[in-house]
């Protein structure tokens, strides 16, 4: 074999490819020729630091830390907006519920109509309806306050579901009468869902009046 035939198979073993010669032969050539094996020492150091050049990879770690704090950012916009929107759903139902309560409430209130007794007593559970209302307003309005009402309308709703449970136990009032007062109960489940939705003070809700006892 001439030095240009070892040097072509000693680049192939050098490459991990077959160099169509036996290892021995190539051994041998090297050993007897100062050429063959100063060219293989050059070619092993060229091949050496060709594998151990370091590879460049770029630094991901500002843009990778900016991709989390937009992904958290966006989760925290995400359950705000939900919050948001149940907190003004519960505000809404209150206002609803008041304009309901104030409905049946004003008429009597004003205009004397009996409910179930004479025209004084009609009166005075009216007025105590439209003030229980305001209170109510007050909450629909300014739900930061619904906390500072709410044990007012949860002992409202407890009197009038035990006592007309008693009422119905001894007969001396039928259970159709008396559906009327579970708009207080959910009147005080409302205000206590509020209460609880917390947030920043919301603006005011324009025109808003909220329920009072039913």
């Amino acid at each position: 074999m001439t030095c240009d035939d070892v040097r072509v198979a000693l680049s192939a073993r050098l490459d991990g490819e077959d160099p169509q010669t036996s290892s021995a032969v190539l051994d041998a050539h090297t050993d007897s020729c100062p050429g063959c094996r100063s060219w293989l020492a050059r070619a092993e150091q060229v091949t050496r630091l060709t594998r151990l050049r370091p590879v460049r990879v770029p630094d991901l770690t500002a843009s990778v830390l900016s991709a989390v704090a937009a992904e958290r950012a966006a989760a925290r916009a995400t359950a705000d907006a939900a919050v948001r929107a149940r907190r003004q759903l519960l505000r809404v139902a209150v206002a609803v519920a008041a304009v309901a309560q104030l409905a049946v409430a004003l008429p009597v209130l004003v205009g004397g109509f009996e409910v179930g007794a004479d025209a004084h007593t009609s009166r005075e559970m009216a007025s105590f309806d439209v003030a229980l209302a305001v209170g109510f307003a007050l909450a629909a309005w300014r739900p930061e306050r619904a906390r500072a009402f709410l044990p007012v309308a949860l002992v409202l709703a407890l009197c009038l579901a035990a006592t007309s449970a008693l009422d119905i136990a001894n007969s001396t009032t039928a259970l159709v009468h008396e559906a009327g007062h579970l708009a207080a109960v959910v009147q005080a489940g409302l205000l206590w869902a509020l209460g609880r939705s917390g947030g920043e003070p919301d603006r005011p809700l324009g025109l808003a009046v909220a329920a009072g006892r039913g």
